[in-house]
């Protein structure tokens, strides 16, 4: 009973994880900079804005001076 009480919560945490990475995984994969059929579209990031942040963070970009939606604290 006592080993139950362990593994299950244990098997369920596994089971969330995996799910998890592999929802990211599909995620990153139907990115707009992806091409999985190069006859029908072999530069896909030609369709992009050139404004258009798809990674996490721009190196180049200065957070400092962008427009921001919200109101000024």
């Amino acid at each position: 009973v006592i080993v139950m009480l362990v593994l299950v919560p244990q098997f369920f945490f596994i089971c969330l994880g995996m799910g998890g990475a592999f929802l990211y995984l599909i995620r990153l994969a139907r990115g707009p900079h992806v091409t999985w059929n190069k006859t029908e579209n072999p530069e896909p990031w030609n369709k992009l804005d050139p404004t258009y942040q798809y990674k996490f963070v721009a190196i180049t970009t200065d957070y400092k001076n962008l427009k921001k939606e919200g109101p000024k604290f």
